[in-house]
Parts: C-alpha cells; sequence; structure tokens
C-alpha cells in the first residue's frame, strides 16, 4: 500500500492547510513502458501555490481529489521500460506519495554517483536551473555590476546570489530576519544585506547602493519590487522569478505601482519559468554540480519528517520560516543519503 496526500478543493475561502487529504492504495499492476518507484524525498516549493489554485498558469491546476502534485526523486523498485533499470534513481513530478508508478517519459534517470539523490530536489534540481537560467541567462551579470536579490536566503535566491558573486559583481541580499541576513554576509559571502522585517528596505538600498541597480532578481515582487524599480539604473534588467507576497491572494495579485520606470529607465523585466529551458538541463547540471563539488557554492536543505507535514511545510514556505530549500523526507527512506 501507498500513502498520499490529495488536494480535496481548492482552497477558495478556507486555509490550504484544510484542504490536504492522506489517502492509501495499491500500486497498479505495470505495463510495458512503466516503471514502480519508492519515492524518498518530496520537494515543497512556491509553484504549488498556483498549481492549487483554478486560475490560469504556466501549466494545468491539480484537479481535486488529485494526489498533490510536487518533485521528488526515487529508487526504482520493479521495471518494464527498456531505458530503466530496478536500481537507477529518478526524479520528476513524482507527487506527494510514497510509491508511484510512471510513464518512462514522465521522469528523468539522476547520476547519484555525482551527488546525494535529495540534491537533485534542490542545487542539481529545478531549484538550483531556475536560479542559473534567470541570473546567467535572463540577468547576465558582469564584474562590477551591482545586483539585489530579494528573498535571499531562498532555496532559489541563495544560488542566484552567490552565482552573482562568482560572475564578480557587488550582490546585496533582502532577506527576513537577522539571522538570514547574517547567513547571507557570514557564510555566502554577499557584500550586504537588508533585513525587511526590521529596516526600511528603500532607505538601507539608498544607503549601499554606489548609484543604481544593475540587476533586480525578483522573488517576493510587492513593495519590495518597487523600492527596487525606482532605484533600476539606465537598461537595468529585472529577472521576475516569483512574487511569495501575492501568493496568499493569486486572484488580486498586485501588480507594481513604479511599472513607468520601464519606460523613463529603458529596463527590461522578464519573467521566465523551467519549461523554457528544459533542454538546456546538462549544461546547469555541469555548472552547479562543479561549484557544489569545490565548495564555491553552498546549498542549504530544511528536511521535515513525513508526508503529512505537507500542511506545516507549506506555511512555513509562504511565512518564510524555513532555512534553505524545503524538503520532506518520507517514512521509509532509512539509508545514508
Amino acid at each position: 500500500m501507498r500513502t498520499q496526500i490529495r488536494m480535496r478543493d481548492y482552497p477558495v475561502d478556507r486555509p490550504a492547510r484544510d484542504i490536504w487529504q492522506t489517502t492509501h492504495d495499491p500500486l497498479p499492476e505495470l505495463t510495458d513502458g512503466q516503471i514502480a518507484v519508492r519515492i524518498d524525498y518530496v520537494s515543497i516549493d512556491p509553484g504549488m501555490t498556483m498549481w492549487i489554485t483554478d486560475k490560469r498558469s504556466y501549466m494545468p491546476p491539480v484537479r481535486p481529489g488529485d494526489v498533490m502534485r510536487a518533485f521528488g526523486v526515487a529508487e526504482i523498485m520493479e521495471s518494464r521500460s527498456d531505458n530503466f533499470d530496478v536500481g537507477d534513481w529518478v526524479t520528476g513530478f513524482l507527487g506527494v506519495q510514497s510509491h508511484g508508478v510512471f510513464q518512462e517519459k514522465e521522469v528523468r534517470k539522476i547520476p547519484v554517483d555525482l551527488a546525494t539523490p535529495k540534491l537533485f530536489l534542490s542545487g542539481l534540481g529545478m531549484t538550483g536551473f531556475t536560479a542559473y537560467f534567470g541570473m546567467m541567462d535572463i540577468g547576465c551579470p558582469k564584474a562590477g555590476e551591482t545586483i539585489v536579490v530579494s528573498a535571499a536566503a531562498g532555496a532559489v535566491g541563495s544560488i542566484a546570489a552567490q552565482l552573482a558573486k562568482k560572475a564578480g559583481a557587488r550582490v546585496i541580499g533582502i532577506a527576513g530576519g537577522a539571522d538570514k541576513c547574517s547567513y547571507l554576509t557570514e557564510t555566502l559571502g554577499l557584500d550586504a544585506a537588508i533585513d525587511y522585517k526590521s529596516e526600511d528596505v528603500g532607505a538601507r538600498l539608498d544607503a549601499l547602493l554606489p548609484s543604481h541597480i544593475d540587476i533586480y532578481y525578483d522573488n517576493v515582487g510587492g513593495p519590495i519590487l518597487d523600492a527596487a524599480l525606482t532605484r533600476m539604473s539606465y537598461r537595468g534588467r529585472i529577472v521576475v522569478c516569483g512574487a511569495v507576497s501575492q501568493y496568499e491572494n493569486m486572484a488580486a495579485a498586485q501588480g507594481p505601482k513604479n511599472y513607468l520606470e520601464l519606460v523613463t529607465q529603458s529596463i527590461t523585466m522578464q519573467g521566465f519559468t523551467m519549461r523554457d529551458y528544459m533542454h538546456r538541463v546538462p549544461e546547469a547540471i555541469a555548472v552547479l554540480a562543479a561549484g557544489l563539488d569545490d565548495g564555491s557554492l553552498i546549498c542549504r536543505q530544511h528536511v521535515l519528517d513525513g508526508l503529512e507535514s505537507l500542511a506545516d511545510g507549506y506555511e512555513m514556505l509562504l511565512s518564510g520560516a524555513n532555512q534553505g530549500k524545503l524538503l520532506i523526507r518520507v517514512e521509509h527512506a532509512e539509508r545514508a543519503f
């Protein structure tokens, strides 16, 4: 029997905590081209907020009654595929469940000789890829530029900020709380950090900026995006990765008030998702794996135990209470990884 966490309905007029339902059912028999897996780790991501609403987004919403969508890493226990063997490790949208059966095209093999499996949900997974392509392909940091990253202590922001530092830029991170800000400067080596919970972000930017912001990597939207917009350099670049400040009210998300700065300063503001870059994943893995291996990139993980911790984890994600990439360790994951 497998354990699953399903979304019983969209959280329209109730807290998201109330929409989850635990179910149990047997795995179906395999057919040709399928694999059966034991899922060891599941990822909790900001994108979940868009997956549990029927509002148009970059991919279809989870339907009421379905297993909650989530990235996972798993070991193959049975295979009727010519391309996958028992003992191979795979990743993909495996869902918040303990086991699953998938078509071979739904998963991607991961090289566990390169890194521990759970790292393919963080630094070597969509988190790392998002940071890499957003910063390096859209932002295009150059030595000597000034770059500001919001949610810089988060899973994506922390890697994006480090990549900018490696490119020779001056990097200012924005995070919530003294501990996170200390992590940014003392552990990740950023040039400065702003605590949005206790400091005036605009005033601190004015004090820290040598002139203007060349690249703003946006993970939060809202007032912080507005503060950055008025301080962008001529032909500056804004990378829109997410807007966590708006996720709890997706039906009435607020756009930037200072958008006319885009015109007056010829600013480029571009959003993206990983569907734009899946064909270039090997490039990202090569760069990120090298950085993680030689210690020039740091990837912090925050692991919760048990599938039923999804509700707590989702709330932690929205409030910023997690310390690093948020993962769930499935109950049977008793191994050295």
